[in-house]
């Protein structure tokens, strides 16, 4: 078959196949484009989840009558300079008008300021009618109707209207957060009306945007976030551990401005949280990143999702670095959440009427928490090291100080105290402990509030952050092989493993280079016992390759850490004493990352003062 030339419309419609996937996509071109002219105000319009119809309008700056043709011409911008790698705006390429006019029917009207009246030009699968004049105020109207009429095969990729309308909102919110000046709405009748209100500048307004778009909730369980290193600066808040969802949703970041969906960063982000959130939760966070633009190459892909950092290695440690010191600075908090789930299972309204048995059960159970008693803790050392720990004192000395033997006998009777608690101690973050009940959850007062504490989980993160403590504070024992074990690895991979040799010597990895492609290892850390050393030595090649980092090992021993620790905490069902319920409270203000457990539970809830006042109507 002869080679010949393709059409511009073919060219433009192959285009659009990687620019234009959804109508959300239509939206998001349209709405950068609306940002880049200097709009105050954005209002989308939408009809059959945009499959019929899609109308932004902007009061920005306008497009000259002699520019509108250029405009919806493949590769005219008036954004890019001469440098390719100096991006200041959210659109440079030149492509997403053409795109979208070669796939339905686009009508672009525009007016500028000098201008007596606005014009118009038309392109329906891919013809151009146009500039005429055109009645209109201010700025630019871009109306896309029939999107795919001339591809109708990629209409049957499209979801249900309600879907790509939930999309397209997505999409709207998602920039919204980056630009807190100016309004957006969206309406239609495939859909539920939004107004994101503009607001006003610097961190309170953009605080007050996101709340908009994440809800209420997120400020009162957010941290802000500020930090710098060579060059790139990192703002935004992240939520607390204990403020998560079922999925990544929520997580938005900004590259000078412009929403990406970096896998990069989204792994920062699970690394920054990896001790304090479950792996199957996900935390709520907003970041923004600020660099030269010539530090990223946002051309990556034509829907400019995705971007390439020169130095990836700096950008992940920023942001590991930025959110775990604001989360270790921000001391112990409990997610507001977790207090309204209570006030909502706490509701009469919800729970129907009483009856005469329910009553009698309430009143039976009121009578025993009345002669409830509080006992003895069975905190004491371990009788024998643990098996795993051999070679290691220091890291044997930390175990010994926070487990107990569960042979402890519990003898001792004291009565739950119903005296004045110390003024000192309800000023604290968590009170002063008022009584244990189902011998497991702690019941704390502070001057506004009632806590309540699982005594399990909280313990476990307790003594889980000592075990890490005492684990990265000095080399880890390692056991040498009997015969050392060869790895064969590509040559690269062998290399980035030497690199990183000192670094995993200290958690007790003794590796070797054993020629051009082969590594040798003589040391294993000894509380791992028997492993599979091939898979571990690949597995960390290959996180090296990815993210030129060894965390991977120390992952894994944390997570061996975390095992001990659980099985090693205080457990359900053991009667604690005021004076250590009170030093249990205390040492969780100290510890960072204490307000949840090793898998990601909340350790304790707190419910305010005027929240009980709402449930008994006194509010």
């Amino acid at each position: 078959m002869a080679i010949k030339q393709l059409t511009e419309t073919i060219i433009n419609q192959i285009a659009a196949g990687e620019v234009i996937e959804r109508p959300a996509s239509v939206v998001k071109e349209l709405v950068e484009n609306a940002i880049d002219a200097g709009a105050t105000r954005i209002d989308i319009v939408t009809a059959g989840g945009g499959k019929n119809l899609i109308r932004v309008s902007d009061n920005g700056s306008g497009i000259p009558s002699d520019e509108l043709p250029l405009a919806v011409a493949r590769h005219c911008t008036s954004k890019l300079t001469d440098n390719v790698h100096d991006i200041r705006a959210l659109g440079f390429r030149g492509e997403a008008l053409p795109s979208i006019g070669s796939v339905s029917r686009l009508s672009m009207k525009s007016r500028i300021a000098e201008a007596d009246s606005g014009f118009e030009v038309n392109v329906h699968g891919g013809r151009l009618e146009g500039p005429r004049p055109t009645p209109m105020n201010g700025g630019t109207i871009a109306e896309v109707r029939d999107l795919f009429f001339a591809t109708p095969a990629r209409l049957k990729f499209m979801k249900t209207d309600r879907a790509e309308a939930t999309a397209i909102s997505d999409v709207v919110k998602r920039v919204a957060i980056a630009f807190p000046h100016i309004r957006f709405s969206i309406a239609g009748s495939d859909r539920t009306p939004l107004d994101l209100a503009a607001t006003g500048a610097g961190s309170a307004g953009m605080l007050e945007r996101i709340s908009q778009v994440l809800g209420k909730e997120f400020p009162e369980n957010a941290i802000a976030i500020d930090a710098m290193r060579d060059g790139v600066r990192l703002s935004g808040f992240a939520g607390i551990p204990a403020f998560n969802r079922a999925n990544s949703l929520q997580q938005f970041a900004y590259v000078n401005g412009r929403p990406v969906r970096d896998k990069q960063i989204w792994g920062a982000i699970r690394g920054a949280y990896a001790d304090v959130i479950s792996r199957d939760r996900h935390p709520v966070v907003v970041l923004f990143f600020n660099l030269d633009p010539a530090l990223v190459d946002v051309n990556v892909h034509p829907a400019k999702a995705d971007v390439r950092f020169r130095d990836p290695g700096l950008v992940r440690g920023l942001i590991v670095g930025a959110i775990r010191e604001a989360l270790g600075q921000s001391g112990i908090r409990a997610a507001t959440s977790g207090a309204e789930a209570m006030l909502n299972s706490f509701r009469l309204g919800g729970m129907g009427p009483i009856r005469p048995a329910a009553a009698q059960r309430w009143q039976g159970a009121a009578a025993v928490n009345q002669n409830y008693n509080v006992q003895q803790s069975p905190y004491r050392p371990f009788a024998t090291e643990p098996a795993a720990l051999h070679g290691g004192e220091g890291f044997a000395e930390t175990v010994q100080t926070f487990l107990y033997d569960g042979a402890t006998a519990l003898t001792t009777d004291t009565r739950a105290g119903m005296a004045e608690a110390p003024h000192e101690l309800l000023s604290t973050t968590l009170g002063a402990a008022r009584a244990q009940i189902h011998a497991n959850y702690i019941v704390s007062q502070t001057e506004d509030s009632l806590v309540i504490v699982d005594q399990h989980a909280a313990h476990e993160r307790l003594v889980y952050e000592a075990l890490k403590n005492a684990l990265h504070s000095q080399p880890l024992p390692a056991q040498m092989l009997l015969i050392p074990e060869i790895v064969d690895l590509p040559e690269e991979d062998v290399g980035r493993l030497v690199a990183h040799a000192e670094t995993l010597a200290r958690f007790g990895l003794g590796i070797e280079s054993f020629g051009p492609g082969a590594i040798v290892v003589r040391e294993t850390p000894s509380m791992l016992g028997e492993i599979d050393t091939q898979k571990l030595i690949r597995d960390l090649a290959d996180e090296i390759a990815e993210h030129d980092t060894s965390d991977g090992l120390k992952a894994i021993l944390d997570h061996v850490a975390a095992t001990m620790a659980c099985h090693g905490s205080v457990r359900a069902g053991r009667r604690l004493k005021p004076d250590e319920m009170n030093a249990l409270l205390r040492q969780m203000e100290e510890t960072p990352g204490s307000g949840t457990c090793n898998h990601g539970r909340p350790t304790y809830i707190e419910l305010k003062l005027t929240d009980i006042e709402r449930l008994f109507g006194r509010r």
